[in-house]
C-alpha cells in the first residue's frame, strides 16, 4: 500500500492543476473517493474528484472550459489537449450536506456546505470517504483500516446510506468483487433488509452495475452475493428459478450452479460481455422446458415444487429450452435496457447454442447453415459459449471435437454461406437473363443460396443460370415460399412449436 507521502508523486499534472488553481483562489481543494482509494492501493485511479468549499458558479470562473451538472452542483472541468481519457474531465463538487431522498435515488434538494466533514460522511462507504490534500490524508471513519482488512463498510448508519440511494446495494457487491473484499456484517444485513429498494432505481443504472458485476474477475461470486442479499429477486428472478432444478444425465449440478460455472469460465477466459450474458443465460429456459422422460411425463406439471418427482433417479427432457431461454434472455435484456446490439446477439447465441451437440451428427451443410444464421463475425463466439457450456458440466470438450468443430468451421468459411458469395447476383440475371428487377429477384436469390448451401459445388454460373430459369417459371407464392426460409419464419416456427409442447404438459410459463 502506497504511504500518504508517496501519493503526491502518483497525481498527474492535469489533475494538480485544478486542485492549485483553486487553492491560489483561496478555496480548499480535496481529491476525494475512489482516486483517493485506488492510489493507496496502488491501483491507477479511473477518474479523478475533487471537492472544495467553493461554490459552482466560483468553480466556473476559475477555469476556461467547463460543463455545469446542476443536479448535484458538479462542475465538470474540460481539459481537451490532454492525451490521456481518465483526465481530460475533472469533477469539481463543493461540499454537501446531507439531505433527505424520498424517492431512494436523489436528494430532494442540494445543500452546499462550508465543511468537508459534512461531505464526507455523506459519502457510501469508509474506503470512499477519504479526502487527501496537500501530503495529508483525511480519513474520519477508518477507510484506511478497512482497505487494510480488505471490509466494506457503509459510512455511518447502513440503512441511512442505502435508503439515500438504493443503487449503492449493488455498487457494495461490484466493490466488493473489483477490489477482493468483503462487505461487512452490517452492511449485509442491512442490504438484506432493504433489498426491494433497489425497484426503485432506474433500469439504466441497475444495467450499468450488473454489467460491471459480470464483467469483474469474479462474476460468479457475485450472481451468489447478489442471491443471497435479495437482490437477485428484485433484478432477474428467472435466475433463481434454476435453483434446485436437477438435470441428470452429463450434468452434474443443477441449473442454478451449472450457469454460475459457464459464466466463471467465460471471465478466466476474459470473453466480452455478450458472451458472459450468453453463459450466464444460456440454460435459463431449462425450468420451464423440464418434464420427465416417457409415459411417466404424461399430464404432470413440473412446476418447480419440491417432491419425489424431482429424484435423482428421474429422467428428464429440456425440448426447446435454448428457444424459451433465448425469449427469456431477451426479455430480461429489454427490461435491463441493454442496446438492441447486445440483446440480439445474446439471443443468436443461446438461441443456437445446441447446435454444437453431437459430433457425429454434424454436417458441412449444417455447419454452413449455423454460420449463415449467427453471421461469420459471430460464429467463433457461439464456439465460446459451447465451451462454456461443457465447462459448466464439469466436462471438458474432448480434444478431437473441438478439432473437429473447427476444421468443420473453418472450411465452411471458405464456402459461400451468403447471397453475396453466389457467381451471379441481381445485375447477371437482368442482363444475362432477362429478369425484371422486384421482389422475384430477391426471393429466387435466397432460394439458389439454400440449395448452395446443401452443395457449394453446384456455385457455377452455368447451373445457378439454369435453376433461376426453372424457378421463375413458379407463382410469386411458391417462390417466395422457396426463398423465405431464413433465420425469423423458422425461429417463429420453432417458437410455435415450444409453446405447443409447454401447453400439452402444462409447463409453468
Amino acid at each position: 500500500m502506497n504511504t500518504q507521502k508517496n501519493l503526491i508523486s502518483k497525481i498527474p499534472k492535469e489533475v494538480s492543476h485544478v486542485t492549485e488553481t483553486l487553492e491560489k483562489a483561496g478555496f480548499e481543494a480535496y481529491l476525494v473517493g475512489g482516486c483517493v482509494r485506488d492510489l493507496l492501493m496502488d491501483r491507477e485511479p479511473k477518474d479523478w474528484d475533487v471537492t472544495t468549499n467553493a461554490k459552482p458558479d466560483q468553480i466556473i470562473g476559475l477555469f476556461e472550459k467547463t460543463v455545469y451538472e446542476n443536479e448535484f452542483g458538479t462542475v465538470m472541468v474540460i481539459q481537451e489537449d490532454v492525451s490521456r481519457e481518465t483526465l481530460r474531465q475533472i469533477e469539481v463538487t463543493p461540499y454537501r450536506i446531507e439531505a433527505k431522498y424520498s424517492d431512494f435515488r436523489h436528494p430532494d434538494e442540494v445543500k452546499f456546505s462550508d465543511k468537508l466533514e459534512d461531505d464526507l460522511k455523506r459519502r457510501d462507504f469508509t474506503i470512499n470517504a477519504m479526502a487527501y490534500r496537500n501530503g495529508e490524508l483525511t480519513d474520519m471513519f477508518g477507510g484506511l483500516k478497512d482497505i487494510k482488512e480488505k471490509i466494506l463498510k457503509p459510512v455511518g448508519e447502513p440503512d441511512d446510506r442505502f435508503k439515500e440511494d438504493a443503487l449503492r446495494m449493488l455498487r457494495a457487491v461490484r466493490i466488493a468483487l473489483q477490489l477482493g473484499f468483503s462487505v461487512s456484517y452490517e452492511g449485509s444485513e442491512s442490504i438484506i433488509k432493504n433489498a426491494s429498494l433497489i425497484k426503485k432505481i432506474s433500469a439504466e443504472r441497475i444495467r450499468d452495475e450488473f454489467s460491471k458485476i459480470i464483467m469483474s474477475p469474479n462474476p460468479s461470486a457475485g450472481i451468489m452475493m447478489l442471491q443471497k442479499f435479495g437482490l437477485l429477486k428484485n433484478i432477474i428472478p428467472e435466475l433463481e428459478e434454476g435453483i434446485g432444478c436437477e438435470q441428470a444425465g452429463e450434468h452434474i449440478y443443477d441449473v442454478w450452479d451449472h450457469l454460475l460455472h459457464a459464466l466463471q469460465h467465460s471471465a478466466e477466459k476474459d470473453w466480452s460481455l455478450e458472451v458472459r450474458l450468453a453463459a450466464l443465460f444460456h440454460d435459463i429456459g431449462k425450468p420451464k422446458s423440464r418434464r420427465l422422460a416417457g409415459r411417466e411425463s404424461e399430464g404432470r406439471n413440473l412446476n418447480l415444487q419440491k417432491g419425489p418427482i424431482f429424484s435423482s433417479k428421474k429422467k428428464f427432457t429440456f425440448y426447446g429450452h435454448e428457444v424459451v431461454g433465448a425469449k427469456m434472455a431477451k426479455k430480461i435484456m429489454e427490461r435491463l435496457k441493454f442496446s438492441r446490439k447486445e440483446i440480439d446477439l445474446v439471443d443468436k447465441l443461446i438461441r443456437n447454442h445446441m447446435f454444437f451437440s453431437d459430433t457425429e451428427l454434424i454436417t458441412l451443410s449444417a455447419v454452413r447453415r449455423i454460420i449463415t444464421k449467427v453471421g461469420v463475425e459471430n460464429i467463433w463466439l457461439l464456439m465460446d459459449v459451447r465451451e462454456c457450456d461443457r465447462v459448466g458440466m464439469k466436462k471438458k470438450e474432448a480434444p478431437y471435437r473441438l478439432r473437429k468443430y473447427f476444421a468443420m468451421i473453418e472450411e465452411a468459411l471458405h464456402d459461400p454461406i451468403s447471397v453475396g458469395q453466389l457467381k451471379i447476383d441481381g445485375e447477371f440475371m437482368m442482363k444475362k437473363l432477362g429478369m425484371k428487377p422486384g421482389p422475384r429477384m430477391g426471393w429466387i436469390l435466397h432460394a439458389l443460396l439454400e440449395e448452395i448451401l446443401d452443395d457449394p459445388t453446384k456455385n457455377t454460373e452455368k447451373h445457378l443460370s439454369e435453376l433461376v430459369n426453372s424457378l421463375n417459371l413458379l407463382p410469386d407464392g411458391a417462390l417466395k415460399a422457396l426463398g423465405d426460409r431464413g433465420k425469423e419464419k423458422k425461429e417463429k416456427l420453432e417458437e410455435k412449436e415450444v409453446e405447443k409442447l409447454h401447453s400439452k404438459h402444462g409447463v409453468r410459463k
